[in-house]
Protein backbone atom coordinates (compact mmCIF):
# COMPACT_ATOMS: atom_id res chain seq x y z
CA UNK A 1 0.00 0.00 0.00
CA UNK A 2 1.48 3.06 -0.94
CA UNK A 3 1.13 6.01 1.77
CA UNK A 4 1.84 9.64 0.59
CA UNK A 5 3.39 12.56 2.81
CA UNK A 6 1.38 15.66 2.13
CA UNK A 7 4.77 17.16 0.78
CA UNK A 8 4.85 14.32 -1.98
CA UNK A 9 0.68 15.25 -2.92
CA UNK A 10 0.42 17.73 -5.90
CA UNK A 11 -2.44 20.07 -5.60
CA UNK A 12 -3.95 18.77 -8.67
CA UNK A 13 -4.46 15.36 -6.81
CA UNK A 14 -6.51 16.93 -3.76
CA UNK A 15 -10.28 17.01 -3.66
CA UNK A 16 -12.14 20.44 -3.42
CA UNK A 17 -13.08 20.90 -0.11
CA UNK A 18 -16.68 22.36 -1.30
CA UNK A 19 -17.02 18.88 -3.21
CA UNK A 20 -15.63 17.18 0.10
CA UNK A 21 -18.45 18.63 1.86
CA UNK A 22 -21.03 17.73 -0.53
CA UNK A 23 -20.02 14.16 -0.80
CA UNK A 24 -23.35 13.24 1.54
CA UNK A 25 -25.63 15.15 -0.79
CA UNK A 26 -23.90 14.10 -3.76
CA UNK A 27 -24.64 10.37 -2.73
CA UNK A 28 -28.49 10.75 -1.19
CA UNK A 29 -29.35 12.86 -4.49
CA UNK A 30 -27.56 10.26 -6.64
CA UNK A 31 -29.48 7.53 -4.28
CA UNK A 32 -32.59 9.15 -4.80
CA UNK A 33 -32.22 9.14 -8.48
CA UNK A 34 -31.53 5.27 -8.59
CA UNK A 35 -34.33 4.83 -6.57
CA UNK A 36 -36.56 7.21 -8.70
CA UNK A 37 -35.03 4.74 -11.64
CA UNK A 38 -35.88 1.39 -9.77
CA UNK A 39 -39.48 2.60 -8.73
CA UNK A 40 -40.12 3.74 -12.33
CA UNK A 41 -38.91 0.75 -13.48
CA UNK A 42 -41.13 -1.34 -11.12
CA UNK A 43 -44.09 0.49 -12.24
CA UNK A 44 -43.29 -0.47 -15.80
CA UNK A 45 -43.21 -4.18 -15.34
CA UNK A 46 -46.60 -3.56 -12.87
CA UNK A 47 -48.36 -2.20 -15.88
CA UNK A 48 -46.74 -4.74 -17.64
CA UNK A 49 -48.10 -7.53 -15.77
CA UNK A 50 -51.35 -6.14 -15.00
CA UNK A 51 -53.73 -5.20 -17.85
CA UNK A 52 -55.10 -1.51 -17.66
CA UNK A 53 -58.99 -1.74 -17.77
CA UNK A 54 -60.77 -0.50 -21.21
CA UNK A 55 -62.57 2.72 -20.78
CA UNK A 56 -66.16 2.19 -20.81
CA UNK A 57 -69.26 4.04 -21.37
CA UNK A 58 -69.52 7.75 -20.16
CA UNK A 59 -71.46 8.53 -17.19
CA UNK A 60 -74.15 11.79 -18.06
CA UNK A 61 -74.62 14.31 -16.07
CA UNK A 62 -72.26 13.94 -13.66
CA UNK A 63 -71.51 17.26 -11.34
CA UNK A 64 -68.55 17.99 -9.13
CA UNK A 65 -69.04 17.27 -5.74
CA UNK A 66 -67.83 20.20 -3.27
CA UNK A 67 -66.75 16.77 -0.92
CA UNK A 68 -63.51 16.26 -3.29
CA UNK A 69 -60.37 16.32 -1.19
CA UNK A 70 -57.32 16.24 -3.31
CA UNK A 71 -55.88 19.77 -2.61
CA UNK A 72 -52.19 20.93 -2.50
CA UNK A 73 -49.38 18.66 -4.19
CA UNK A 74 -51.76 15.79 -4.19
CA UNK A 75 -52.16 14.67 -7.95
CA UNK A 76 -55.10 12.16 -8.96
CA UNK A 77 -53.82 9.19 -9.76
CA UNK A 78 -53.97 7.87 -13.60
CA UNK A 79 -56.37 5.37 -15.09
CA UNK A 80 -53.72 3.00 -15.44
CA UNK A 81 -52.13 3.01 -12.23
CA UNK A 82 -55.89 2.62 -10.26
CA UNK A 83 -57.56 -0.01 -12.90
CA UNK A 84 -53.70 -2.02 -12.55
CA UNK A 85 -52.85 -2.03 -8.55
CA UNK A 86 -55.88 -3.45 -6.40
CA UNK A 87 -56.48 -5.00 -3.09
CA UNK A 88 -59.81 -7.80 -4.58
CA UNK A 89 -58.83 -10.64 -3.39
CA UNK A 90 -61.79 -12.34 -5.50
CA UNK A 91 -59.62 -12.66 -8.41
CA UNK A 92 -56.54 -13.34 -6.40
CA UNK A 93 -53.96 -11.65 -3.51
CA UNK A 94 -51.56 -10.08 -5.67
CA UNK A 95 -52.21 -6.56 -6.89
CA UNK A 96 -52.29 -7.24 -10.73
CA UNK A 97 -54.55 -10.26 -10.45
CA UNK A 98 -57.88 -8.72 -10.69
CA UNK A 99 -57.11 -6.26 -13.55
CA UNK A 100 -55.79 -9.88 -15.12
CA UNK A 101 -58.67 -11.84 -14.52
CA UNK A 102 -61.95 -9.50 -13.93
CA UNK A 103 -62.62 -9.45 -16.96
CA UNK A 104 -64.68 -12.47 -16.06
CA UNK A 105 -66.86 -11.03 -14.27
CA UNK A 106 -70.74 -10.24 -15.57
CA UNK A 107 -72.09 -7.30 -14.30
CA UNK A 108 -75.51 -7.48 -16.49
CA UNK A 109 -78.05 -7.90 -14.93
CA UNK A 110 -77.40 -7.16 -11.45
CA UNK A 111 -79.25 -7.16 -8.39
CA UNK A 112 -78.50 -5.87 -4.52
CA UNK A 113 -80.64 -7.74 -2.29
CA UNK A 114 -81.63 -5.42 0.53
CA UNK A 115 -82.69 -7.55 3.89
CA UNK A 116 -83.10 -7.17 7.79
CA UNK A 117 -84.07 -4.11 9.81
CA UNK A 118 -85.80 -2.51 7.34
CA UNK A 119 -89.24 -1.42 5.77
CA UNK A 120 -88.82 -1.85 2.36
CA UNK A 121 -86.55 -4.67 1.58
CA UNK A 122 -86.02 -6.34 -1.71
CA UNK A 123 -84.11 -7.14 -4.95
CA UNK A 124 -83.12 -3.81 -6.56
CA UNK A 125 -81.66 -3.81 -9.83
CA UNK A 126 -78.77 -1.61 -10.21
CA UNK A 127 -81.33 0.83 -12.14
CA UNK A 128 -83.32 1.25 -9.74
CA UNK A 129 -80.90 1.80 -7.38
CA UNK A 130 -79.47 4.65 -9.30
CA UNK A 131 -82.82 6.04 -10.33
CA UNK A 132 -83.53 9.61 -9.29
CA UNK A 133 -79.70 9.62 -7.92
CA UNK A 134 -77.75 12.56 -9.13
CA UNK A 135 -74.33 10.77 -9.93
CA UNK A 136 -71.70 13.66 -8.33
CA UNK A 137 -67.10 12.68 -9.19
CA UNK A 138 -65.50 12.80 -5.48
CA UNK A 139 -62.12 13.05 -5.53
CA UNK A 140 -61.27 10.80 -2.45
CA UNK A 141 -57.86 9.38 -0.95
CA UNK A 142 -57.78 5.74 -0.51
CA UNK A 143 -55.20 4.45 2.06
CA UNK A 144 -55.04 0.92 2.00
CA UNK A 145 -53.05 -0.75 5.22
CA UNK A 146 -50.15 -1.72 3.53
CA UNK A 147 -49.11 1.57 3.57
CA UNK A 148 -49.77 2.41 0.13
CA UNK A 149 -52.26 5.00 -0.94
CA UNK A 150 -53.77 6.59 -3.99
CA UNK A 151 -55.96 10.04 -5.13
CA UNK A 152 -59.58 8.55 -7.17
CA UNK A 153 -61.94 10.90 -8.82
CA UNK A 154 -64.67 8.31 -7.81
CA UNK A 155 -68.37 8.64 -9.54
CA UNK A 156 -71.00 8.23 -7.15
CA UNK A 157 -73.98 9.02 -4.58
CA UNK A 158 -74.25 9.08 -0.89
CA UNK A 159 -74.90 6.30 0.63
CA UNK A 160 -77.39 8.09 3.04
CA UNK A 161 -79.96 8.92 -0.02
CA UNK A 162 -80.46 4.79 -0.47
CA UNK A 163 -80.56 3.71 3.10
CA UNK A 164 -83.18 6.64 3.80
CA UNK A 165 -85.22 5.11 0.88
CA UNK A 166 -85.23 1.55 2.18
CA UNK A 167 -86.12 3.19 5.48
CA UNK A 168 -84.32 1.50 8.68
CA UNK A 169 -86.31 0.17 11.33
CA UNK A 170 -85.78 1.64 15.04
CA UNK A 171 -84.41 -1.69 15.66
CA UNK A 172 -80.72 -0.75 12.82
CA UNK A 173 -77.55 -0.16 14.37
CA UNK A 174 -75.38 -1.54 11.74
CA UNK A 175 -75.30 -2.37 7.67
CA UNK A 176 -73.67 -4.98 5.99
CA UNK A 177 -72.68 -5.48 3.09
CA UNK A 178 -71.70 -8.50 0.84
CA UNK A 179 -69.50 -8.90 -2.21
CA UNK A 180 -70.67 -11.72 -5.18
CA UNK A 181 -68.35 -14.78 -4.28
CA UNK A 182 -69.04 -17.03 -7.40
CA UNK A 183 -66.31 -19.06 -8.30
CA UNK A 184 -67.05 -20.16 -11.84
CA UNK A 185 -66.43 -15.95 -12.28
CA UNK A 186 -64.05 -15.40 -9.35
CA UNK A 187 -60.60 -17.23 -9.37
CA UNK A 188 -60.04 -16.12 -5.99
CA UNK A 189 -62.89 -17.75 -4.45
CA UNK A 190 -61.84 -21.20 -5.17
CA UNK A 191 -59.18 -20.19 -2.41
CA UNK A 192 -60.04 -20.38 1.03
CA UNK A 193 -58.14 -17.39 1.82
CA UNK A 194 -60.64 -15.31 3.53
CA UNK A 195 -64.32 -16.06 4.61
CA UNK A 196 -66.98 -15.77 1.16
CA UNK A 197 -68.82 -14.00 0.61
CA UNK A 198 -66.58 -10.83 1.77
CA UNK A 199 -68.11 -9.11 4.48
CA UNK A 200 -67.58 -5.77 5.67
CA UNK A 201 -69.77 -3.15 7.83
CA UNK A 202 -70.13 -0.02 8.99
CA UNK A 203 -72.28 2.01 12.28
CA UNK A 204 -75.37 2.96 10.83
CA UNK A 205 -74.52 6.82 11.72
CA UNK A 206 -70.93 6.14 9.79
CA UNK A 207 -73.06 4.84 6.63
CA UNK A 208 -74.98 8.31 7.07
CA UNK A 209 -72.32 10.31 6.81
CA UNK A 210 -72.25 12.48 3.88
CA UNK A 211 -68.28 11.47 2.87
CA UNK A 212 -69.81 7.75 2.16
CA UNK A 213 -70.66 6.76 -1.30
CA UNK A 214 -72.18 3.93 -3.46
CA UNK A 215 -69.69 4.85 -6.18
CA UNK A 216 -70.15 3.37 -9.96
CA UNK A 217 -67.74 5.08 -12.13
CA UNK A 218 -64.49 6.80 -11.86
CA UNK A 219 -62.61 9.20 -14.43
CA UNK A 220 -65.96 10.10 -15.80
CA UNK A 221 -67.22 6.95 -16.90
CA UNK A 222 -68.58 3.71 -15.79
CA UNK A 223 -66.81 1.19 -12.75
CA UNK A 224 -64.27 -0.77 -13.92
CA UNK A 225 -64.34 -4.69 -13.08
CA UNK A 226 -61.69 -4.46 -11.56
CA UNK A 227 -62.46 -2.09 -9.21
CA UNK A 228 -65.27 -3.08 -7.81
CA UNK A 229 -68.06 -3.07 -10.67
CA UNK A 230 -70.90 -2.41 -11.34
CA UNK A 231 -71.77 -0.84 -7.52
CA UNK A 232 -69.21 -0.64 -4.27
CA UNK A 233 -68.99 1.00 -1.33
CA UNK A 234 -66.38 3.99 -0.63
CA UNK A 235 -65.92 5.02 2.89
CA UNK A 236 -62.66 7.33 2.35
CA UNK A 237 -61.53 8.07 5.92
CA UNK A 238 -61.03 4.47 6.73
CA UNK A 239 -58.86 1.78 5.64
CA UNK A 240 -59.69 0.29 1.46
CA UNK A 241 -60.48 -3.15 2.93
CA UNK A 242 -63.80 -1.38 4.79
CA UNK A 243 -65.07 -0.39 1.09
CA UNK A 244 -66.90 -3.48 -0.09
CA UNK A 245 -66.30 -3.99 -3.88
CA UNK A 246 -69.41 -5.30 -5.98
CA UNK A 247 -72.12 -5.41 -4.10
CA UNK A 248 -74.48 -8.13 -3.82
CA UNK A 249 -76.40 -7.45 -0.66
CA UNK A 250 -77.03 -5.02 1.72
CA UNK A 251 -78.66 -6.05 5.36
CA UNK A 252 -79.75 -3.91 8.16
CA UNK A 253 -78.82 -5.22 11.60
CA UNK A 254 -79.29 -4.61 15.21
CA UNK A 255 -75.74 -6.82 16.45
CA UNK A 256 -72.58 -5.81 14.87
CA UNK A 257 -71.70 -7.93 12.33
CA UNK A 258 -68.28 -9.78 11.95
CA UNK A 259 -66.14 -8.49 8.72
CA UNK A 260 -64.50 -10.97 6.73
CA UNK A 261 -60.65 -9.85 7.54
CA UNK A 262 -61.56 -9.33 11.61
CA UNK A 263 -62.98 -12.87 11.39
CA UNK A 264 -59.46 -13.87 10.03
CA UNK A 265 -57.09 -12.40 11.25
CA UNK A 266 -58.68 -9.80 14.39
CA UNK A 267 -55.27 -8.70 15.72
CA UNK A 268 -54.85 -7.28 13.13
CA UNK A 269 -57.90 -6.29 11.51
CA UNK A 270 -60.40 -4.46 13.58
CA UNK A 271 -64.04 -3.66 13.34
CA UNK A 272 -63.50 0.11 13.46
CA UNK A 273 -60.55 0.20 10.75
CA UNK A 274 -60.28 4.23 10.50
CA UNK A 275 -56.72 5.15 9.27
CA UNK A 276 -55.08 6.29 12.40
CA UNK A 277 -51.05 6.67 12.09
CA UNK A 278 -51.07 6.34 15.47
CA UNK A 279 -51.92 2.82 15.57
CA UNK A 280 -49.38 0.41 13.99
CA UNK A 281 -50.47 -2.46 12.09
CA UNK A 282 -48.92 -5.68 14.10
CA UNK A 283 -46.16 -6.07 10.92
CA UNK A 284 -45.22 -2.87 9.90
CA UNK A 285 -45.76 1.37 10.63
CA UNK A 286 -49.01 2.79 9.44
CA UNK A 287 -47.11 6.28 10.14
CA UNK A 288 -46.25 6.92 6.93
CA UNK A 289 -47.37 6.02 3.30
CA UNK A 290 -46.34 6.05 0.14
CA UNK A 291 -48.77 7.28 -2.43
CA UNK A 292 -48.38 5.01 -5.93
CA UNK A 293 -46.66 6.88 -8.35
CA UNK A 294 -44.28 8.47 -5.85
CA UNK A 295 -40.74 7.91 -4.70
CA UNK A 296 -40.71 9.27 -1.21
CA UNK A 297 -42.93 8.63 1.41
CA UNK A 298 -45.27 11.20 2.99
CA UNK A 299 -47.30 11.26 6.70
CA UNK A 300 -50.11 9.54 7.41
CA UNK A 301 -53.31 11.65 8.26
CA UNK A 302 -55.43 10.92 10.48
CA UNK A 303 -58.70 9.86 9.63
CA UNK A 304 -57.11 10.08 5.73
CA UNK A 305 -57.41 13.53 5.83
CA UNK A 306 -61.00 13.91 6.56
CA UNK A 307 -60.46 14.20 10.80
CA UNK A 308 -62.39 17.99 10.40
CA UNK A 309 -65.58 16.20 9.26
CA UNK A 310 -65.53 12.74 10.75
CA UNK A 311 -63.90 13.09 14.35
CA UNK A 312 -67.34 13.88 16.04
CA UNK A 313 -68.42 10.49 14.93
CA UNK A 314 -66.03 8.82 17.30
CA UNK A 315 -66.39 11.29 20.38
CA UNK A 316 -65.09 9.51 23.84
CA UNK A 317 -63.47 6.08 22.32
CA UNK A 318 -60.36 4.87 22.64
CA UNK A 319 -59.06 4.70 19.15
CA UNK A 320 -56.43 2.16 20.07
CA UNK A 321 -58.47 -0.14 21.23
CA UNK A 322 -61.61 0.46 18.41
CA UNK A 323 -58.81 0.00 15.69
Amino acid sequence: MLIKHPSDIRSSEITDQKLYANRREFIMAAGAAAGAALLSGANRVLHAAGQPAPHGRKLDGVIKSPFSAAVGDEKVNTWEQITTYNNFYEFGTEKESPSMYAKALKTEPWRVRVDGECAKPGDYHIDDILKGQTLEERVYRLRCVEAWSMVVPWIGFPLSNFVKRVEPTAKAKFIEFNTLADPSQMVGVRSPVLRWPYTEALRLDEAMHPLAILAVGLYGEEMPKQDGAPIRLIVPWKYGFKSAKSIVRIRFTERQPLNSWQESQPSEYGFYSNVNPAVDHPRWTQATERRIGEFFRRKTLMFNGYADQVASLYSGMDLKRNY
